[in-house]
């Protein structure tokens, strides 16, 4: 039987497996957090490669077996086209999992919503939106943190700042006891990445007293949150750091010192808030980290556009005013413009039910790019 998947990048995965197996066990490493953090992630990364590759190698030695006794005892003739068939989907797995894959995949995000055009309702809907991905984080078991959020009269959001990250240490091999459900291997971004652009709604906004549909529209914005902010140098002279009140929903002060940052940065244009750490220090780290997150997406969106110039598919939307899906309440419809997914269980996505819909974006990406090999 032929061999499906790529030798010369099994055998390459399967040094590195060992390379970073021989480090995780090496007590020195426990001394540098960061490197012990970097060598983890990685070892997470190739667990579902290993895991596939072990059960391939079995099930070709079981198949091996069947064949040879098959002339001598029927039953092992009989499990001859099982064993076929298990061989053949490890083979197709393994070959996905080696498939060229999104460095950033396992990351943790930085996620914006911002309101759009349509006042209080599209605020709402920023809300609606902001709490689909917390109560999709939580299935999962990521930590989410609020950075910052601009409340609306109504209890909406004007713009919104999420962080959301595993919660397992990437330093223990395996990792992952937090996570829920088949996905809990996966990085944030691997889940998140296609989020990012224009969500349009189609409701009876709570502000509407003749019952009439309106349509509005909220913005997303996702981008990998660096390890450490060093990954992205970043010149104090290119900052403006200004300092205020931190302030709760209705404008209700609660905090009475100045703890409140926000930093822009003068090159760019990029303003990023946060306050909702304890101190004006601790504030003034997390939003570095947010603006480092955000730097590093625009290089490389700015690198992408120049090296993909008219590709179909990019793994980041740079023109972000493409409208992406459509959430209709009357028909308690979902529709994904991009790949054509339709579903009508709008409330349980607005739940944080999106598995499916990020699944079909998923084998659609891979898919894309299996063709480009």
């Amino acid at each position: 039987m032929a061999d499906k998947t790529a030798p010369s990048a099994i055998d390459d995965i399967l040094a590195e497996h060992s390379g970073l197996e021989m480090q995780l066990s090496d007590p020195a490493l426990h001394n540098n957090p960061g490197e012990a953090r970097r060598v983890g992630k990685r070892f997470a990364e190739l667990a579902p490669i290993m895991s596939t590759y072990t059960k391939l190698q079995a099930a070709r030695d079981d198949l091996a077996a069947a064949q040879e006794l098959a002339a001598d005892d029927a039953s092992f003739a009989a499990e001859v086209p099982n064993l076929e068939q298990q061989v053949s989907e490890l083979e197709q797995t393994l070959t996905d999992l080696l498939a060229p894959r999104d460095p950033h995949d396992a990351d943790d995000v930085v996620l914006e919503v911002k309101s759009g055009e349509g006042g209080e309702e599209s605020a709402l809907f920023a809300s609606d939106l902001a709490r689909m991905y917390i109560r999709y984080a939580e299935r999962h078991g990521w930590k989410v943190e609020v950075l910052d959020a601009n409340v609306s009269d109504l209890g909406g959001y004007k713009e919104a700042t999420l962080s959301i990250k595993r919660r397992e240490h990437w330093g223990m091999a395996g990792g992952g006891a937090d996570g829920a459900g088949e996905h809990s291997r996966d990085g944030v971004w691997s889940r998140l990445k296609f989020e990012g652009g224009v969500h349009r709604v189609q409701r009876v906004p709570v502000t509407e007293s003749q019952g009439r549909i309106h349509t509005s529209a909220a913005g997303v914005l996702i981008y990998p949150e660096p390890d450490e902010v060093e990954q992205v140098q970043i010149d104090e002279s290119d900052l403006r750091v200004d300092v205020y009140r931190s302030s709760g929903k209705g404008g209700q002060g609660v905090n009475t010192t100045d703890s409140a940052v926000r930093l822009t940065h003068l090159p760019t244009g990029i303003v990023v808030t946060c306050q909702n750490e304890r101190s004006q220090l601790q504030n003034k780290i997390r939003a570095m980290q947010v603006l480092a997150a955000r730097l590093q997406a625009l290089a490389e969106e700015q690198a992408d556009a120049e090296a993909a110039a008219g590709r179909a598919s990019q793994i980041r939307t740079v023109d972000r005013s493409e409208r992406i899906r459509t959430y209709n309440f009357p028909e308690n419809r979902i529709t994904d413009h991009r790949i054509g997914f339709k579903a009508h269980n709008l409330d349980s996505v607005l739940g944080g039910d999106l598995d499916a819909l990020l699944d079909a974006l998923g084998e659609a990406d891979r898919a894309a790019r299996l063709a480009a090999e």
